[in-house]
């Protein structure tokens, strides 16, 4: 069987501005990062920005497991699938961390015969965005601690400074650390703590800007730290505003690359669902919007992190009304849930399937409080069998939802006409009634209550002192009307990584808060969730190479 890496190798690619010039794109309003990728010009976004806009639909899944679910490569495949039916469709896909990429969870290139290409430059360096990010997080964090050494006429408490360091990579050892050693020379001595560029708030705000003028309006509302009278720091009142502009003045832009089939995929920043927002940029989404009939978008891993914030945090700021979403799970992941070890997934158990399907109910449920139609897919694997396909079939019919199989991994957009044909019946027949699940003028504290009880299943919420400390604080400087953005384990509905399944009576446990106030969030850190993960004990690396002819090897 060929790897991901070997079947996106052997494809023969199109110059990127072929499949620019189907889209409406001139050649002129690509900037391009050599052959097969390019990043659209603000030009480009300029001139599409009063187009009509095409339908959106969302790619999301059930909590990830250890057996797959497939969410990249269903969206990949889906896309396809609608340019097959004659459909003028276009992804909008997030770009990866390297850190993954060298650790455990790998790439966002899909897989099989549904990737986006070329899938080793995407899954590496790809046009240097995350670069610019890590850049400008650490240029701020350099001129905050070179303000602290001159003098520190901020009055700055070094106590409570918020502002860490990043880079895009798994290392455990960075998380907690002491800067400033040595001679007077070499800075004032303090804790401090990295986290991944994709937890970077700078990522955040990369995401969410809409132009040049809102960036450097969000990176001048970032507080770094408070000073002794407990008032916040800004970038802004660090002279910072300029200089990290100019780094992200050409990371701003979408990038454009094209699925193994030559469909069109816009893919664009690239934060974690689990400690931070999880979509791709407002910048990306709008601009495909404008170039398509149909965008096929995905938020990071499952409908209780990536699917929430886009519909609670992204669409509301955004202005975007979702028009459907597609939830995608599969039979070993639900009899996963269902108690079944992972080494005997493959055998037919209807009794598992039934246990663990209320992990996909309770998703089901959610998604339809959101008044977004639902369509449930399930990518196919080849030890299924028909009893479990037509059990769940029924399963979903009888919540109101439509049902596809999708064969997008072994078959590219050929396997996904089925699915394809489901979501343009629901776009045609079902009208969707978008609307957040909470309003800004609840509280904080109610805030995460609904998310808490509404989508997670919990019966309340624990806060520790720490965390009750801090969302006070928060409020009173005026910030108690931004949405709450949740880091929790992507693993289960509760902040506990070990239940599965629709875990019950039990309460969140709410340990810290801070505002992102540059984001417009404020970020709520509940269980033992990190911002800055570890590598596995045989990570990925291990097995990546590049051969005498510069072909690199191994990547998945």
């Amino acid at each position: 069987m060929k790897t991901d890496i070997q079947i996106a190798q052997e494809v023969t690619m199109q110059p990127i501005r072929m499949v620019a010039e189907r889209y409406g794109i001139a050649e002129d309003e690509l900037e391009l990062y050599g052959k097969y990728k390019a990043k659209l010009s603000d030009e480009l976004v300029s001139r599409l920005a009063s187009g009509k806009d095409g339908k959106l639909v969302l790619v999301t899944a059930i909590n990830p497991t250890p057996a797959g679910e497939g969410k990249t490569t269903t969206s990949i495949g889906l896309a396809d699938a609608l340019t097959r039916l004659g459909k003028k469709a276009i992804l909008a896909l997030r770009e990866p961390s390297l850190g993954p990429c060298f650790g455990i969870k790998g790439g966002a290139a899909g897989g099989g015969y549904a990737q986006v290409v070329p899938m080793e430059d995407l899954n590496l360096h790809f046009t240097g965005d995350f670069h610019a990010v890590t850049s400008a997080n650490n240029l701020l964090a350099a001129l905050l601690d070179n303000h602290i050494q001159h003098g520190n006429e901020l009055q700055i408490d070094t106590r409570q400074i918020l502002w860490k360091r990043c880079m895009d990579m798994n290392d455990r050892a960075l998380r907690n650390i002491v800067v400033g050693l040595g001679a007077k020379a070499d800075g004032v001595p303090r804790e401090d703590h990295f986290v991944i560029t994709v937890a970077s708030e700078i990522m955040a705000i990369l995401c969410l800007a809409e132009d040049m003028k809102d960036l450097k309006k969000r990176l001048g509302r970032i507080i770094v730290a408070y000073n002794f009278r407990g008032e916040p720091v800004t970038a802004a009142d660090l002279k910072a505003v300029g200089a990290m502009a100019a780094l992200l003045k050409d990371a701003m832009k979408p990038n454009l690359i094209q699925t193994l089939e030559h469909t069109g995929a816009v893919v664009h920043g690239g934060p974690f669902a689990n400690i931070a927002h999880g979509c791709n940029s407002v910048r990306a989404t709008r601009t495909a919007l404008k170039l398509a009939d149909i965008v096929v978008t995905e938020a990071g891993f499952g409908a209780d992190l990536g699917a929430e914030k886009f519909l609670d945090i992204k669409c509301p700021m955004a202005g975007l009304k979702p028009d459907a979403v597609v939830l995608v799970a599969t039979i070993r992941a639900l009899k996963y849930n269902g108690g079944v070890a992972k080494a005997d997934l493959g055998a037919e158990n209807l009794e598992a399937l039934a246990r663990g399907s209320v992990n996909l109910e309770k998703h089901i449920e959610n998604l339809q409080k959101y008044g977004v139609p639902v369509v449930v897919t399930l990518n196919a694997f080849t030890s299924d069998t028909e009893a479990e396909y037509a059990w769940l079939r029924d399963f979903c019919t009888a919540r109101g939802c439509e049902f596809a199989l999708s064969n997008v991994w072994a078959e590219g957009g050929a396997g996904g006409e089925q699915l394809a044909e489901k979501v343009l019946d629901t776009l045609e027949h079902k009208p969707s009634h978008y609307h957040p699940i909470y309003t800004s003028q609840l509280s904080l504290t109610e805030k995460i209550a609904t998310v808490a009880t509404e989508i997670y299943g919990a019966d309340g919420v624990s806060y520790a002192p720490a965390a009750e400390k801090a969302l006070k604080r928060i409020t009173e400087l005026g910030y108690g009307n931004l949405p709450v953005c949740m880091a929790k384990t992507q693993y289960s509905l509760s902040d506990d990584p070990g239940k599965l399944g629709r875990p019950s009576g039990f309460t969140l446990q709410v340990r810290d808060a801070y505002v992102s106030a540059g984001a417009g969030f404020v970020v709520v850190l509940t269980g033992a969730i990190m911002t800055m993960p570890g590598l596995p004990k045989s990570p990925a690396a291990y097995v990546i190479d590049v051969d005498d002819d510069g072909r690199i090897t191994g990547l998945f």
